[in-house]
């Protein structure tokens, strides 16, 4: 019991210091076949684009049906589930002088890498802010067993994730069976873990 209460508030604590990175931080080291290629699979499925359709005349239509003002790509009510820890500490509207910068400028380059990382349903949406388990170090450890992922912030997907979006408050909603969709955007385990 104490064990499980001193993991309870470590949780906590992870998840209100962490912080997103972005699937750029991602991709570095799930890209290869080695590792599984998580990023390749994610890359090929729908949430790698739901920020893109946003933008398509279909989602600009479905916005006006359902009364919202303005673009649906500028909409709270459509960035919590088309982008990646909106109103969490991760996607943020931004206006058009955050995307126009100085190429000199560094810390502007590296936020607005970090914001287009956040665009879409990325890794982190289904496994948590990644800046404490981001490192290689950190995986290796989570892999020998010495920590468990949960200690760094790194969540378990479940069916509660998938649908605080994938409901009947969605107007695009569709039936959603979890055991068939969650076939549909699992990735390979690395092949060391196997």
């Amino acid at each position: 019991m104490k064990k499980l209460i001193i993991t309870l508030f470590v949780s906590l604590g992870f998840l209100f210091s962490q912080d997103y990175v972005g699937v750029k931080k991602c991709k570095t080291c799930h890209n290869s076949k080695k590792k599984g290629a998580q990023f390749k699979v994610w890359e090929a499925g729908p949430h790698a684009k739901s920020y893109e359709t946003l933008k398509t005349d279909r989602a600009i239509e479905v916005a006006k049906s359902v009364g919202l003002e303005g673009n649906p790509w500028e909409s709270s009510e459509c960035l919590r589930c088309h982008t990646t820890g909106y109103e969490k500490s991760g996607y943020e509207l931004k206006g058009d002088d955050f995307w126009t910068f100085d190429p000199k400028d560094k810390k502007a380059k590296k936020a607005t890498k970090r914001m287009t990382g956040l665009q879409n349903v990325s890794c982190e949406a289904c496994h948590g802010p990644g800046s404490d388990y981001k490192k290689k170090k950190t995986m290796a450890a989570i892999t020998a067993g010495e920590i468990t992922g949960e200690s760094v912030g790194l969540w378990t997907p479940s069916e509660a994730m998938c649908v605080a979006c994938h409901n009947q408050a969605s107007p695009t909603y569709k039936e959603f069976n979890y055991e068939e969709r969650i076939k549909e955007v699992s990735h390979p385990y690395p092949d060391e873990l196997k």
